[in-house]
């Protein structure tokens, strides 16, 4: 199969510097199903210059707001347009079933309008001197060159987070989508270009995070790097961004309470409620989500027949590739992540975690892995305390609210956590007092764009969706005028 030319710069489609390839393989069988660009130093050199040179030179970061947003609009609609083609395509690169991936596809064009609707309604600020010979406005400007690093997890999705408030505030930028499903985020570079983006606003450098991710946090003329991805990768982001000062934003992930109360079961519909929840929590694209509910939290009182049907109905979960019919879970992304998540289990088993459901690899080819429920868990456990990124859930209990709340904080993460109870009043009052950058109450996992989405402490550095992702890509300005200037007269002389 012939390499696809997947490094965007200055509007030109070209290949790796070096001759450089990668082979992108179907997690399902293993197999090689595409080639790609793998990019170096000297493309990711080449596609900043490109960047710079758009917003200094370019017309873009000037062009009027509501051209910006007709164009973000423009994006939304190609995404529509092309739904069952970008779900099929991130299916078959991520593993995910093609229903999540049209989902994803969805959330994307529903990002795209978001921001277009936002920006241009946001037009600074008069600011009250106290004169009438004073004019004071508060101004946003683009921040410059953007840096942008996606996951591999939800590639199209990241990616439009980060472009989407990108464009929206004039910016320039350069994305590196992760080497392993770079696919999804070259079609919606294509996109881009089809709904009329200046050449050199938008580039792309396929290729591994060293150097590329590297180059872009160290490089003196990106103004900010937005990545998100695992913390060690995070803060190594961090370190080299220190030199030049530029803005950094982060999302690292979690490991994220799913607290449920006794009281939230109080008959069948609301127990089979609970339960289905805590499964679409920790299983769905097989636990390979940054805000997966892996840390079940369950009342004493409610633990054995709660965990009993929920291992039981974790073993009916229908695993396959994500394209055919009646597949409910696809496989783990790469041979690494299947073998991390072995490891994590062996762990478990070893420091006393009993199972309950799954723990192991079906037969056949391709990186399954099976929904896996480990009872009588502790924060002893690494299971418990370490993201695993896999289909593991890991149970522990409770018998007091202070105890759940304690129990939930526990952690060096703070990205989100759910509630499960019938008292509205219990339930306020847990996610009050939740660490977490999302709390839900009585749900799981949905988000929406304007509402900000990011965590506390290791969880990361700022906001993306909402007001605040879209400031994250600002400068802010003060622009202050005298309009009857006269000596001040403070030396005399």
């Amino acid at each position: 199969m012939s390499a696809q030319l997947t490094i965007h710069v200055a509007g030109e489609w070209r290949k790796a510097v070096s001759g450089a390839t990668r082979e992108i393989l179907d997690p399902a069988d293993a197999t090689p199903f595409a080639v790609v660009a793998e990019g170096g130093a000297e493309d990711t050199d080449a596609a900043i210059a490109a960047a710079r040179k758009a917003f200094d030179e370019g017309d873009w970061p000037r062009t009027p707001v509501a051209e910006r947003a007709a164009l973000l609009r423009r994006v939304a609609g190609l995404l529509e347009r092309d739904r069952e083609e970008l779900g099929r395509l991130e299916s078959r690169d991520a593993g995910k079933t093609v229903e999540e991936g049209r989902v994803d596809v969805d959330c994307v064009a529903d990002a795209f309008r978001y921001f277009a609707d936002l920006v241009v309604n946001e037009n600074g600020r008069v600011v009250d001197a106290g004169s009438p010979d004073i004019h004071s406005v508060v101004v946003h400007e683009p921040v410059g060159v953007c840096g942008l690093i996606t996951p591999w997890n939800y590639p199209l999705l990241q990616a439009s987070w980060k472009i989407a408030p990108a464009l929206a505030a004039g910016n320039t930028f350069v994305v590196k989508p992760s080497e392993i499903t770079p696919l999804s985020t070259v079609a919606l570079v294509r996109l881009l270009s089809e709904a009329g983006l200046p050449d050199g606003v938008a580039n792309l450098v396929t290729g591994p995070g060293d150097p590329v991710g590297a180059r872009l946090a160290e490089h003196p003329d990106v103004d900010l790097v937005s990545f998100t991805g695992g913390l060690a990768s995070g803060t190594k982001v961090m370190r080299a961004a220190a030199d030049s000062v530029k803005k950094v934003a982060l999302e690292l992930g979690g490991k994220n309470p799913n607290v449920v109360f006794a009281d939230a079961c109080t008959d069948d519909e609301s127990f089979d409620t609970a339960v289905d929840q805590a499964l679409n929590a920790a299983f769905i694209h097989s636990g390979q989500v940054c805000s997966a509910g892996s840390r079940l939290i369950v009342e004493e009182s409610l633990r054995e027949r709660f965990v009993a049907e929920l291992a039981r109905r974790a073993e009916l979960i229908r695993l396959g590739r994500g394209t055919d019919d009646g597949v409910e879970c696809g496989p783990l992304v790469s041979a690494q992540q299947l073998a991390k998540t072995e490891e994590y289990v062996a762990s478990a088993l070893a420091e006393g975690a009993v199972l309950r459901a799954g723990g192991k690899r079906p037969d056949g080819p391709g990186y399954f892995y099976r929904p896996t429920v480990l009872d009588r868990c502790d924060r002893s456990m690494r299971v418990v305390r370490e993201e695993v990124f896999g289909p593991v859930l890991t149970v522990e209990t409770f018998r007091t609210e202070d105890e759940a709340v304690a129990l939930a904080n526990d952690t060096e993460y703070g990205l989100a956590g759910g509630v499960w109870s019938s008292d509205p009043g219990r339930a306020r009052r847990v996610a009050a007092r939740l660490r977490h950058g999302t709390v839900w109450i009585n749900d799981f996992h949905p988000y929406l764009p304007q509402a900000e989405w990011g965590g506390f402490g290791k969880s990361g550095i700022g906001r993306e969706l909402g007001p605040a992702g879209l400031a994250e890509y600002r400068e802010t300005k003060h622009i202050y005028q005298n309009l009857a200037p006269r000596p001040v007269r403070w030396f005399a002389g």
